[in-house]
């Protein structure tokens, strides 16, 4: 892996991925509801269809951004001071947030029998896919940890395996998580202060993508 991708290189992409995933947001919120209402084995159909879901947006951000600078090589400073940029407006912007999540009460579970598996996987695909911050996000973040001086093939494969293992840990921490996690993010403290991990992170990756 390490001829792959540099060691420095994965030491501030895991941490930062890691942060951005529990970050409470549209598909975490839907891990944690279907954990708490269908079970968290049934709730593994829904995160399969997101995971395909996220490597679709991955892949198709990396290979777009790729072509354009195939076609346009002088454009690989610009984007990354523009990503840069963008990373730092979003880590000011969670610093900032003042989010609560919408929790799902125990009266409120579902009744009847429970959703299909293939409409389970379908919701968690569309989740992911149809999320415009989810593109804008690994469109800014995910180019700029891919070298040029190494082929892309391999570092794509071992970057998305490593954002799909990280996003799996994390909705799986909220599907389990259930009365506890929702109790904990209902507070809007607890909710700031994974806001404020994340920002800092996103301030960090913008300076190192915009000087490093």
């Amino acid at each position: 892996m390490l001829e792959v991708i540099d060691l420095s290189v994965l030491a501030l992409f895991v941490p930062t991925f890691f942060f951005v995933s529990i970050t409470p947001g549209m598909c975490m919120t839907l891990a944690l509801t279907l954990g708490m209402t269908v079970g968290v084995r049934r709730t593994g159909w829904m995160m399969l269809g997101e995971l395909a879901g996220v490597a679709l947006v991955a892949v198709s951000a990396v290979l777009g951004i790729a072509a354009l600078m195939l076609r346009y090589p002088e454009a690989f400073q610009l984007f990354k001071y523009a990503g840069g940029a963008y990373l730092a407006w979003l880590g000011i912007q969670m610093w900032r947030a003042r989010g609560r999540m919408v929790m799902v009460a125990p009266e409120d579970r579902a009744k009847g029998p429970p959703p299909a598996r293939a409409a389970l996987a379908l919701q968690g695909f569309l989740t992911a896919v149809a999320n415009p911050k989810g593109w804008a996000f690994f469109i800014a973040l995910l180019p700029p940890f891919i070298s040029d001086d190494r082929p892309l093939a391999p570092q794509l494969v071992v970057l998305i395996a490593i954002i799909l293992l990280l996003e799996t840990l994390c909705m799986l921490i909220y599907a389990t998580g259930g009365r506890t996690l929702s109790r904990l993010l209902e507070r809007g403290e607890n909710v700031r202060l994974i806001n404020r991990i994340a920002g800092t992170l996103m301030l960090s990756v913008g300076g190192w993508l915009a000087f490093g």
